[in-house]
């Protein structure tokens, strides 16, 4: 009995952690979503979307590439297992992360300087039939700095989540975008659109000093120690080559958009910036139960891991398909509304939306990839199969987008991205029971074709009912139409689980 209250207890204990850290995490994110889009909009206003931008778009590959392999991505799935494991063997996490902090900001200096050097030959490469080559390296040499910046930030955020510390890892993106709107709102005059970029790089030096106090406090200061197992970088392989393949697939669509009329690429990157604000809120959770996730596979808890991946996977998906059921409705208004200022003009709206309403297609693949491709990489042992389905994904989107942007312009390359990213999804849940025997591939199936129905549902519901706010402000018509859509996605959720539930007794009752 006493055992069975002592795992009670922690699992109280757990869900109490869970939740604050949901809490905090959330408001901070909200925080950080506003300030994102405080500066597209920024942006958008001052500069709108043509040659100039493209280029900043393009030098802006550095820190679209950089974020997903140094802060959420690569380098987060490889030490929050390794740091997990250290203090599951009962090494101090204080030794072990002033151990790795040296070698690791060597390598991230040498990688800077060496992206710095290449920004020429980089931006050539990604968008070869781009117009303003020289203002788009000189961004991008700027831009550079955010490797060790975002490094550094990434490696302080494994450490605080590994102690199940959340806020000052999830307020990093706050400061970081209120550094560029700084720099946009003292220099756009004077410097013109490169102002963004010395924004970007003093935003990720932000990041790192925002997390340090909390890495002294909750971790320890500096020490030296040479009893810690050496950081298992044979891992990072796998897990650094998904993570460059799937940000490949933006490559794909900047080096096809170069070849479309000027602003195509500015028109992609403002949609994918709506569309991920709920694919990025829909995986906070995951975020956070990360670590947690971690400690039961190190433990060989198979039975809890495979729950925390199931609810993980509902929130995410639930959160996407109301937001794509939105989009697919609404997107000319969420656009106006959001984008519609200066010089960003209607017919810029026009074509920004359509690549939404294509792009966010794909919102469900990239959630559960985002959710599943963790699971992956909490082994021990190189992981190489979610990098080899991200490149069949990427295969199709390159195959698939200059064909279809010949008919479907900058929305056919979206659409391109949504088949790929949804294909990667598709084959990792197909391999989720070689890391988590346990695992219910059937299950959540289930639950992703009831939601996506009512989704369905939901989306043709508010498009038919669009008229009823055509002639309203934005300010008012938007707000109103988001809550519509999420009125009738709720019903249409509730209508098909209680099908579903019918549907199980009666092959209960028939079996009995």
């Amino acid at each position: 009995m006493k055992v069975i209250a002592d795992v009670k207890g922690s699992q109280s204990r757990e869900s109490r952690v869970v939740a604050r850290a949901t809490t905090v995490t959330t408001l901070l994110f909200i925080a950080g979503t506003a300030s994102g889009f405080a500066r597209d909009l920024l942006l958008a206003n001052l500069f709108g979307a043509g040659a100039g931008t493209d280029a900043f778009m393009v030098a802006w590959s550095v820190p679209e590439t950089a974020a997903p392999l140094l802060i959420e991505g690569a380098l987060a799935f490889l030490l929050i297992p390794y740091f997990s494991r250290a203090v599951e063997a009962g090494q101090s996490l204080n030794h072990v992360v002033w151990a790795t902090l040296p070698k690791a900001a060597i390598a991230l200096v040498l990688l800077t300087g060496a992206t710095a050097a290449a920004a020429p030959l980089i931006t050539r490469a990604i968008a070869p039939g781009m117009q303003e080559h020289a203002l788009a390296s000189h961004a991008m040499q700027v831009i550079s700095l955010t490797v060790l910046g975002f490094g550094l930030a990434g490696l302080c955020s494994a450490a605080l989540r590994t102690q199940k510390i959340f806020g000052p890892a999830a307020a990093i993106y706050l400061v970081y975008n209120a550094a560029i709107i700084a720099c946009i709102a003292v220099g756009h005059d004077r410097w013109g659109i490169i102002c963004a970029a010395y924004g970007v790089a003093l935003g990720s030096l932000l990041m790192v000093l925002i997390q340090t106090p909390a890495l002294l406090t909750h971790v320890g200061p500096p020490v030296r120690s040479r009893h810690h197992t050496a950081i298992p970088w044979m891992l990072f392989a796998p897990i650094a080559a998904f993570t460059l393949v799937r940000q490949a697939q933006v490559f794909v669509e900047r080096f096809v958009g170069s070849s479309l009329p000027p602003g195509s690429i500015s028109y992609l990157n403002y949609a994918q910036k709506i569309a991920q604000v709920p694919m990025v809120a829909s995986l906070v959770l995951a975020t956070i139960s990360f670590p947690l996730l971690a400690r039961s596979l190190a433990a060989g808890d198979h039975a809890t891991a495979a729950r925390r991946v199931m609810a993980d996977a509902r929130v995410a998906a639930t959160l996407v398909l109301l937001a794509t059921a939105f989009f697919v409705a609404h997107a000319p208004d969420v656009v106006g509304l959001l984008l519609e200022h200066g010089a960003f003009t209607a017919a810029d709206t026009e074509a920004t939306a359509w690549s939404l309403r294509l792009y966010c297609l794909g919102l469900m693949g990239q959630a559960l990839v985002g959710v599943l491709c963790r699971v992956y990489f909490c082994g021990t042992r190189p992981a190489w199969y979610p990098a080899l389905v991200m490149s069949a994904g990427l295969i199709v989107t390159g195959l698939a987008a200059p064909l279809l942007a010949a008919p479907l312009g900058v929305g056919g390359i979206a659409l391109a991205n949504a088949a790929g990213i949804s294909l990667t999804a598709l084959l990792l849940l197909r391999g989720m029971r070689a890391p988590i025997p346990e695992f219910s591939q059937a299950a959540l199936m289930g639950t992703l074709a009831r939601l996506s129905v009512a989704a369905a549902a939901a989306a043709g519901g508010a498009f038919l009912l669009r008229p009823v706010s055509a002639t309203w402000p934005l300010a008012v018509a938007v707000p109103f139409e988001a809550v519509v859509t999420t009125a009738l996605f709720a019903v249409g959720a509730v209508l098909t689980g209680r099908r579903r539930d019918l549907s199980l007794v009666l092959r209960r009752g028939e079996e009995s």
